[in-house]
């Protein structure tokens, strides 16, 4: 075999600071990670309330929409939806697909939570979390559980064609 050797992304790990992020959500407003971290002051445009307090946040990188593993996954997440959006946690799931491929799909499968557009500079955000596939073009299936000090606390990364385990999230948060 010729060329450089491929490394499979890991993610950034456990302990560390996670990457701040301004990406547009599937109705065009920007969501700062950063403005759910404890001690943020007022809200943003995306109507998150910053009152000080904070959220633990379940960050959710998936392939594409409208794929059948990435889908069944996002219907997971909106099947238990008050265990990732409630006063404590809020969930972001994040793809390199275009707002408006997120909007239609969104409303298409009734997905009540941001889904954030890694779109341009295309994967920036993904590569940040070290889950960027540059062969594919798309993030990995990277979970991060950050806490409402912006510290990452668990993940997993699965391969495209892995589903990930919800329960797992939970227990994470659990933990918290």
């Amino acid at each position: 075999m010729t060329g450089t050797a491929r490394t499979t992304p890991k993610g950034i790990p456990v302990g560390s600071q996670a990457p701040d992020f301004a990406l547009k959500d599937n109705h065009g407003r920007t969501v700062r990670l950063s403005d759910l971290r404890g001690g943020a002051e007022g809200g943003d445009d995306a109507g998150f309330e910053g009152d000080g307090d904070g959220r633990n946040v379940v960050l959710v990188f998936y392939p594409f929409a409208f794929t059948g593993v990435c889908t069944g996954e996002l219907h997971a997440l909106r099947d238990e939806l008050p265990a990732f959006v409630n006063d404590d946690t809020q969930l972001l799931a994040v793809s390199t697909d275009s707002i408006h491929t997120l909007r239609i799909f969104a409303e298409q499968e009734d997905l009540e939570f941001p889904l954030l557009s890694d779109f341009w500079p295309h994967g920036e955000t993904s590569r940040a979390y070290g889950i960027f596939d540059e062969e594919k073009g798309c993030a990995l299936r990277g979970t991060f559980v950050i806490d409402k000090r912006g510290v990452v606390r668990w993940s997993v990364v699965n391969g495209l064609p892995d589903a990930r385990d919800l329960d797992e999230y939970v227990k994470a948060l659990a933990a918290l």
